[in-house]
């Protein structure tokens, strides 16, 4: 059973009195484990599926199954609760809280989770050792490289060891020296069975994937080793 099962997918917004076709008669399983690059050019899409994927939006049609859970017909709160517990994000633009150190915004979501001070102080601590920022767990996020705050990024979105990782453009805003320790990251995480889907323009960093997707004009055109 796949992982992620879109079927006849259609996402539509209203701009005025036009309709645009985000997505389109979309078809894509991913099972668990896989290692999946999204490419295509700006306005193909592969953002829009990014955020139906991580269930921040919903289809205007069609039927999304997560781990074999139709969660198109989810409330709000529903939603949220999966998110929190199954998927993790993680955004060119980093998203960190700017006024918490780098363990505390790493503690949010299991602040949310309502995980005791004790265990969550654990975690965090364990956490930082893994992307290797113990050093910095006091520091803020200006007080940080962007690639130091993008393994804070990671760490939060590892935090409650969920199934699924998503990333869009991680590597974005970064050096090609620091982009490759990121990805590197990334990939070690999902060499521990976490299914990974990295949304990108980069097709060096796509080449990495053992699996492609392209998108065009809000639909799958390409989707192969």
């Amino acid at each position: 059973m796949p992982l992620i099962e879109l079927s006849g997918i259609e996402r539509v917004f209203r701009l005025g009195e036009s309709e645009v076709h985000a997505l389109s008669a979309l078809d894509l399983a991913i099972e668990a484990g896989e290692y999946v690059a999204v490419m295509g050019a700006s306005g193909s899409g592969k953002s829009t599926l990014l955020h139906l994927m991580g269930l921040l939006d919903r289809p205007t049609a069609g039927t999304y199954r997560f781990d074999g859970r139709d969660v198109t017909e989810l409330s709000a709160d529903e939603l949220a609760r999966l998110r929190r517990e199954k998927i993790g994000f993680v955004f060119q633009s980093f998203h960190l809280v700017p006024r918490l150190s780098a363990a505390e915004n790493i503690a949010l979501p299991l602040m949310l989770a309502e995980i005791p001070p004790d265990e969550r102080a654990r975690r965090v601590d364990k956490a930082l050792a893994e992307v290797g920022l113990t050093h910095r767990a006091r520091h803020k996020p200006d007080e940080l490289s962007g690639g130091q705050r993008q393994r804070v990024a990671i760490a939060r979105a590892m935090i409650t060891a969920p199934a699924l990782l998503l990333a869009d453009e991680p590597t974005g805003n970064l050096d090609s020296a620091t982009g490759h320790e990121v990805i590197e990251l990334l990939e070690s995480l999902n060499g521990r069975g976490v299914t990974l889907v990295i949304v990108t323009h980069d097709a060096a960093l796509a080449a990495r994937a053992r699996r492609r997707i392209v998108m065009q004009d809000g639909r799958k055109v390409a989707d192969g080793a």
